[in-house]
């Protein structure tokens, strides 16, 4: 049996992206019944060499664009990276996820063997075909992010479980 590039990536996308903004809304709450500074928890992280959450989520959205983009021949979407607020962190991943629905599986056909150039033009320029890019790197790199993410937010009290991490399913 075979799964599409597309079945393998798009949905499994869409699902983290939207239990990620779920998590959001929950942290929200959470700072709003514990009378928590919002940047307490946009800022945070789990180490001092790591990012904070707010570039977690940054970061997962663009993994989940680009590796999508990529994939499907299409270009990918160019965001400025200046979310502040939970607010705009949901914006962000709302964004991300009416890309997603823009795209159409049969834009993927063929995209297992579609040479993906990563960091072109630099030393550390690497050619992947596509299904080795998304499985071997793309979605390694969104669930870091995502699981980052969660982690940094239960890590702080918001009362967060597995059924939140993976959302519907």
């Amino acid at each position: 049996m075979t799964i599409s590039m597309y079945s393998a990536s798009i949905p499994v996308f869409k699902q983290m992206l939207s239990s990620l903004h779920e998590v959001l809304v929950k942290a929200e709450t959470h700072i709003s019944a514990k009378n928590i500074d919002p940047n307490a928890l946009l800022q945070a992280r789990l180490f001092p060499d790591m990012f904070q959450l707010l570039r977690q989520v940054q970061i997962a959205a663009d993994f989940a664009r680009g590796v999508s983009a990529r994939l499907a021949g299409a270009a990918v979407p160019a965001y400025d990276d200046s979310e502040k607020t939970f607010a705009d962190l949901k914006v962000l991943i709302g964004k991300t996820l009416a890309f997603l629905d823009s795209l159409d599986a049969t834009q993927y056909d063929g995209s297992e063997t579609r040479e993906i150039v990563l960091r072109p033009g630099t030393p550390k320029e690497k050619k992947l075909s596509g299904q080795a890019y998304l499985l071997h790197y793309g979605l390694p790199q969104f669930f870091f992010h995502v699981t980052t993410a969660y982690a940094i937010l239960r890590h702080n009290g918001v009362e967060i479980g597995k059924k939140d991490f993976m959302g519907a399913y």
